[in-house]
This record gives C-alpha cells, sequence and structure tokens, in this order.
C-alpha cells in the first residue's frame, strides 16, 4: 500500500533495495551459489528472540542445508575487525528458507555444522507450530521442543519400509450403526471429505474399535489419520484394534514408552511418508501425517491433554488448528463431553454424534445414589466405609465378577484432623497438610515432605487424630477386613494396572487409574466420596467430576447384566443427576449456559497470569489491553489441594499457606479477541522482561484450572 504523497513507494523501494543487497559472509567463508542465505530459527526459547536469523551457507554445506533440516549455528558474540564471528555459544536450529539475499546488511555468520541431511520440520509442521506458540503467546522454539521429538542418529541412518497401498475398500459400520448418523459419518471419510463431529460414545469396550474403523475409512479414502488419546492404556487398547481392522504395518504408536531410539524410528516413517496412520498420546498431535485427512482426539478433558510445559498447548486446541490449517475432519470423542465441545456443537462448528436415549438405556448400568447424610446415619458405613447400598450391591455383585471401586484420594489418610477439636493437622515448617503415608508410618507434609514425630493440636492441645480423609490404601485395608476371603486390587499412581481378570475381586482405584475388567465388564461399581470431586474449588469441578465418574461407570456391565453403579454423592447435585440419567451433553450445555451469563471460558478468552506481585503488577502495567477487556485481581495463590488434575487425585482438604507470596491476575476478552490478547501479554513480557529483569511471570491462555 503507498501514500498519496509517495512516502509508502520510497519506503517500498528502500526496503527492496536492502533485501537485494547482496550477502556477505565472515572472512574465508566461501558462499553457496545458490541461495547462499539461510534463514534460521535458532533453539533459544527467549520471547524477545522468537524471529528468524539469517545465516551464510558455506559451499560445502549447500547440497544438506536444505528447510527443514536441523543446524548447529554459533548465536550471540560480535562480528569482529576483521569480518570474523567472535565469541558466541552454539545453539542447536532448524533451516526454515535458504535465499538469494539478506535484510541483514552486515557479514553474516556461517553455518557451524548441519547436523543431518533428514527434512524434519515440515512446511506444514512449522505453520502450525507457529499457530500454536502465537495462540498461547509462547514461542516458536518451545513448541517445537513439544512437537519434534530428539534426534537419534542411530534411527536416521535406517531407511524407512516402502508405504502399504490404502485398504482396498471402506470398513463396513459394525457398531458404529448404533449412532445416528454414524454410518454417514464414516462414508463421508471414506468419500475424502472432512466432517466434523462431537461424540458421545456409549459405555462398554466397543469405542476403541469405533475409533479403529473411523481411521480406516480415512485411509481408504488415500488419506492419514491421527489418534490422540490421553494415556498409554487408552494408547494400548486403540493400537491392537487397529491392528485387527487394518493388519500390520499401517500404522504407528508414537508413546514415550517405546524409548528415545524406537519411537524416533516410528516418527521418521510418518514424516517420510512410510505410514499414514498413527496413534499416540499428548505430543503426537503433532506428528507430521501426510495428507492428513482425520485427527481425533479421546477424552479431551482429561488433564493429562493438556501440556505443563510452556507455552502449555492443550491437545484438543492444536487438533482446532490444525484441521483449519490442513483440512482435516475432526472427531472429539469421549463418554462425557467438556463445555468446549458443547460450543463447537451450539456453533454449528461440528455436528453431534450420539445414540438414540433407547439406546443408551440398554448399555449404560444401573446408576444409585447415597447422600452423605444416609453414610453418616449408616452403621455399616462407619464399620466398612460402605453405606448398606453400597455394601449389598457389592456383595451381590461379587457373586458374578470382579467390583470396581474408586475412591477420589490417592494414599493411606491424605488429610488429618485433631480428634477432638476438627482442626485440620498442619506442618510446623510450612503450615501444609499432614498426612499418613502407612498405618504407623510418621506424618508428612505433603507440601514441603517434612516429617512430623511429636503433632499435637495448636488450637486445644490434643494429641489424637482422626482421618479427614481416607485414602485408597486404607480403603483397601478396610474393606479387606469386610471382605475377608475375597482379593483386593489397588491402581493408582505408584502402580496402574491395565486389565483385571473376570472373576470376583475388589478392585480400588483412583480417577483415571480404572483397569479394564476381562470379559463383560464389572458386575458393579462404588463411587466414593463425591464431595471430594464436586467441593474442589474450580470452576470446571462438577464437569471433571461427571467425565470421572462416567469413565469408570462406563466399565460396568448394561443394567439389563445386572450392572449396578452406587455413587456417594448428594442425589440432587447437577453432576449426580447427569450421571443418573446418563447424559453428558446436557450437563454440558448447562455449564455452558453458566459459563454464558459469567463470561467464563470457552464462551470468553482468558488468561490467567501468575508469579511475584511486583512482577505481576509489572506485567499488567505495560500489558496493552485489547478493546473490551477486563482484568479480575490479582489475588494470592494459594498451595496445597484443589489445582488441577491432582488435586483430585492426590490431596484434598481446605486451602493452606500462601504459596511463595505468588498472586495470579485473569484477563478476559471478547470472543474473537483471542489473538489480540495474546500478542499483547507476550509484547508486555517482553517489556517487562527488558525492564526487570528475569522474574519468573507464568502466562496461560485457556488455563484449564480456574478457582
Amino acid at each position: 500500500m503507498s501514500s498519496a504523497d509517495g512516502t509508502g513507494e520510497q519506503l517500498a523501494f528502500i526496503r527492496e533495495t536492502v533485501r537485494r543487497a547482496k550477502p556477505r559472509a565472515a572472512r574465508g567463508v566461501v558462499l553457496a551459489e545458490r541461495k547462499p542465505v539461510a534463514r534460521v530459527l535458532v533453539d533459544k526459547g527467549v520471547l524477545s528472540l522468537d524471529q528468524y536469523f539469517d545465516y551464510a551457507v558455506p559451499e560445502a554445506m549447500s547440497e544438506d542445508a536444505r528447510p527443514g533440516v536441523r543446524v548447529r549455528v554459533r548465536f550471540g558474540g560480535r562480528v569482529g575487525a576483521h569480518g570474523r564471528r567472535e565469541g558466541g555459544a552454539l545453539h542447536d536450529g532448524f533451516v526454515v528458507e535458504r535465499r538469494d539475499d539478506s535484510d541483514y546488511a552486515g557479514p553474516l555468520a556461517p553455518l557451524a555444522r548441519v547436523l543431518s541431511p533428514e527434512r524434519v520440520l515440515s512446511p506444514a509442521l512449522l505453520r502450525l507450530c507457529r499457530a500454536v506458540a502465537d495462540r498461547y503467546a509462547g514461542t516458536l522454539a518451545d513448541v517445537l521442543r513439544l512437537a519434534l521429538p530428539p534426534r537419534h542418529a542411530g534411527a536416521e541412518s535406517e531407511p524407512s519400509p516402502p508405504p502399504l497401498p490404502p485398504p482396498s475398500a471402506p470398513p463396513a459400520p459394525g457398531s458404529w450403526e448404533r449412532y445416528v448418523h454414524g454410518p454417514e459419518f464414516l462414508a463421508s471419510l471414506a468419500g475424502g471429505h472432512a466432517p466434523r463431529a462431537v461424540w458421545t460414545a456409549l459405555p462398554g469396550p466397543e469405542w476403541p474399535a469405533e475409533i479403529a474403523r473411523a481411521v480406516a475409512a480415512t485411509l481408504a479414502a488415500g488419506r492419514g489419520a491421527l489418534v490422540v488419546l490421553p494415556d498409554g492404556r487408552a494408547v494400548a487398547r486403540v493400537d491392537a484394534e487397529l491392528r485387527a481392522v487394518l493388519g500390520e504395518g499401517r500404522h504407528v504408536v508414537l508413546a514415550a514408552e517405546a524409548g528415545p531410539q524406537e519411537r524416533y524410528r516410528r516418527w521418521l516413517s510418518v514424516s517420510r511418508g512410510s505410514v499414514r496412520a498413527a496413534v499416540g498420546t499428548r505430543a503426537a498431535v503433532f506428528a507430521p501425517v501426510r495428507d492428513l485427512g482425520l485427527v481425533v482426539v479421546w477424552s479431551d478433558g482429561d488433564g493429562s491433554h493438556s501440556d505443563p510445559n510452556a507455552p502449555y498447548p492443550h491437545v484438543r486446541e492444536v487438533a482446532l488448528l490444525r484441521a483449519a490449517e490442513e483440512g482435516t475432519a475432526v472427531l472429539l470423542g469421549g463418554v462425557s463431553m467438556t463445555v468446549e465441545a458443547a460450543q463447537l456443537l451450539r456453533s454449528g462448528w461440528a455436528r453431534p454424534l450420539a445414540a438414540p436415549r433407547e439406546t443408551v438405556r440398554q448399555v449404560a448400568p444401573r446408576v444409585r445414589t447415597v447422600t452423605e447424610q444416609d453414610q453418616a446415619r449408616d452403621g455399616a458405613a462407619q464399620a466398612a466405609r460402605l453405606p448398606s447400598v453400597a455394601w449389598e450391591t457389592a456383595h451381590e455383585a461379587l457373586t458374578r465378577g470382579p467390583v470396581l471401586i474408586q475412591v477420589p484420594r490417592r494414599g493411606y489418610a491424605p488429610r488429618l484432623a485433631c480428634a477432638r477439636c476438627r482442626e485440620t493437622a498442619r506442618c510446623r515448617a510450612c503450615g501444609g497438610p499432614l498426612e499418613s503415608p502407612a498405618a504407623g508410618a510418621a506424618l508428612v507434609c505433603a507440601w514441603c515432605g517434612t516429617e512430623e514425630h511429636d503433632w499435637h493440636c495448636v488450637e486445644c492441645g490434643s494429641f489424637r487424630l482422626r482421618a479427614a480423609v481416607v485414602g485408597v490404601r486404607r480403603t483397601a485395608e478396610e474393606l479387606g477386613k469386610a471382605f475377608p476371603r475375597i482379593p483386593v486390587r489397588t491402581s493408582g499412581r505408584d502402580a496402574v494396572l491395565a486389565t483385571v481378570p473376570d472373576t470376583p475381586a475388589l478392585v480400588l482405584a483412583t480417577p483415571g487409574a480404572e483397569p479394564v475388567a476381562e470379559g463383560p465388564g464389572y458386575a458393579a461399581a462404588l463411587l466414593l466420596d463425591g464431595w471430594a470431586l464436586l467441593n474442589r474449588p474450580d470452576l470446571r469441578a462438577g464437569e471433571e467430576a461427571v467425565r470421572r465418574w462416567l469413565t469408570a461407570a462406563a466399565l460396568v456391565r448394561p443394567a439389563g447384566e445386572g450392572g449396578t453403579v452406587v455413587v456417594v454423592a448428594e442425589a440432587a447435585a447437577r453432576a449426580v443427576q447427569a450421571l443418573v440419567r446418563w447424559d453428558p451433553a446436557g450437563h454440558a450445555g448447562t455449564e455452558l449456559d453458566e459459563r454464558e451469563e459469567l463470561r467464563f471460558p470457552p464462551v470468553s478468552r482468558m488468561a490467567s497470569v501468575t508469579g511475584p506481585p511486583q512482577a505481576v503488577a509489572d506485567l499488567l502495567g505495560l500489558l496493552r489491553l485489547p478493546e473490551g477487556a477486563d482484568v479480575l485481581g490479582p489475588v494470592p495463590v494459594f498451595g496445597g489441594a484443589g489445582s488441577g488434575a491432582g488435586g483430585a487425585a492426590g490431596g484434598g482438604g481446605a486451602q493452606g499457606a500462601r504459596e511463595d507470596g505468588a498472586e495470579r491476575a485473569l484477563v478476559r476478552v471478547a470472543p474473537g479477541r483471542g489473538a489480540a490478547l495474546a500478542s499483547a501479554l507476550k509484547a508486555a513480557q517482553i517489556a517487562r522482561l527488558a525492564l526487570r529483569g528475569a522474574e519468573t511471570v507464568r502466562i496461560r491462555v485457556d488455563p484449564t484450572d480456574i478457582g
């Protein structure tokens, strides 16, 4: 665009002149004859350096220094009197472009080394990572660390097998016929189209096979497919079904359990086009599948899909960005539904894939409720932690198969209180809650790990303790006494079981660690201490409770086969009613209505800014808020329980001491202003670091935990 007085043409002419200037290299470097400039992304996750840098390409490296390869470059230092680069450390980087010229008029430092001629950073992957970095106010280098596995020279030296031809025909719909428009969805994939759906999966063991059929339909159309799941156990189930449907050699599993060399070998087979389908956990969402036609994200509400490393992207959002960039089909599936998925349906961006209510009633177990008041009045509950209804259900079900018992807290007694005045027992060193790791063991602080050998209540002086919260190990101990001839198995963070036999047993598990029962499934499930999930101080407490309960209940046999679920929670609670009616979509829709009233995500876009009070104040002072933005807080950040997914599974109780004096502010903008907010936050962070130094302030765009 040019201005009326010609200034625009003059500036454009100057820029064009600089751009076409002949590149110069340090003395003694022979430049490549063709495209002697390499534009390099240097692997330094510093906000102010989130840009490309030009380097000279020596003639000896010209053949290998192609766009997408890994290189080593000298970064920093200065140019000496003789035109040589002096000082500066060697850093890894990626060539993103070869050019004839450079915008930099001075002598260019040469590439130090081409690490490998393997082109690992494709243009499509570069665009995706750039979009993710922009959305989450992060750096491109940080996103690439999440997207690209570490290099392994041995794997690169091995050739990948030739690609197999696509399946000759799409699979039959199979159990997809249970869903309204299920067969049509598969037919659309097989026709090479890009349907977008939110899939409310039916309870039972069929969902891995249904994912495999969707992948097979996509491959039959000559396109690639990608499946992202929350954990290795789910990956193993889908992997087995893909082998059964596709045969060997048409897909790979991308998981850390394979080891660095094998995982990189499999990743290369995808990058080279030898394999057109990939399945894996969080990082697999970046897998460079050729001609991608379908992205499947299973259980998008699971906390494992949110990356704990900067810039903290969520698998679901990366998948949606990728679908927009590459024109792929999307299938967001799970036995529950997130508020974000409900919004995609409400906006019309995606269509629902759900079964008729009659079908749901046929395959779902019966759900019964027991309130906390009922449990308190129940003598059986005092003796064995089980209300009479739950005890009777478990006793009868054990004649037919295993019984699953979900306990929201890990450990033995993760929260303790004074037996006389009920005051929470706290650590004298940091104020954190004390827990008992085992019967007769010394008390330990859940925050700092300090052992407490001489506790007494600071309020009343008593030396007697009671368990305010009971963990899975103590529950197993008590139930073992109540059912003396029945095997008791536990599954949790220390040891997660994948499956259990179809024989009578009590299987105790923390949420997310429930093993699959072989055969027809569990005869019954008991969901204990529902208050621990519902009372978490988090915006998503109800949504998370429904997801965890439905995930466990989906492993139980249908009601027609005697399958029963007992949930110990307030019967009138919305989340409990969603479980009783088996209506995750209705619950998600109601939650979305409330978010709209409160102007909370996903209706609005929001970012959290957390750090020392002065650092947070500095950043907010430098932040140029987009129009219509508002700031909530800052408020103190408290450590301990209830924060994120780990709070439900591993902690509990009231909030504790303030976390290192940290504060958190929430910045909220209207829909459509998220990109402007991320850009403003990034600019403010760069300015703050330049002015105030490197005090850490953590920025999370659309955080999953808002307390």
